[in-house]
């Protein structure tokens, strides 16, 4: 079995219409094993809970944003290894700066296609 029939992942984000673009690419690229979540300590509780390979979170969301879900994920010892991107429209420096220094593994700029999603994603998990 392909990393892309057993790779798990979750989607964060607070806009429905957001986590749908971003599982429609992952539909695209064939990738089958995906949870969503609208809201960062709720992610947060779950991936502790059951974690998975790889996070693709979006930066702004209300009460817990990208980069503070990213550091509650890597405090964590059950989490912490886990793959993380942060998906944003704005990705200034100090965000970039902030996320490297967490330990973000890669970024994705809004708006974008499945295969610069795909792409994106192989750069922190191996082909797919």
């Amino acid at each position: 079995m392909s990393i892309r029939h057993s790779l798990s992942v979750m989607v964060v984000d607070d806009m429905a219409t957001s986590r749908s673009l971003i599982t429609q690419a992952l539909d695209t690229i064939g990738l089958e094993k995906y949870t969503t979540e609208n809201d960062g300590h709720a992610a947060l509780q779950k991936l502790i809970a059951q974690p998975v390979h790889l996070v693709l979170s979006d930066m702004n969301m209300p009460h817990m944003d990208g980069l503070q879900l990213l550091e509650g994920v890597r405090q964590n010892p059950a989490t912490k290894r886990m793959g993380f991107i942060l998906v944003t429209g704005a990705p200034t420096p100090e965000i970039i700066e902030r996320g490297r220094a967490l330990g973000l593994n890669n970024l994705i700029r809004k708006p974008f296609t499945p295969q610069i999603m795909k792409s994106t994603i192989e750069a922190v998990v191996g082909r797919l």
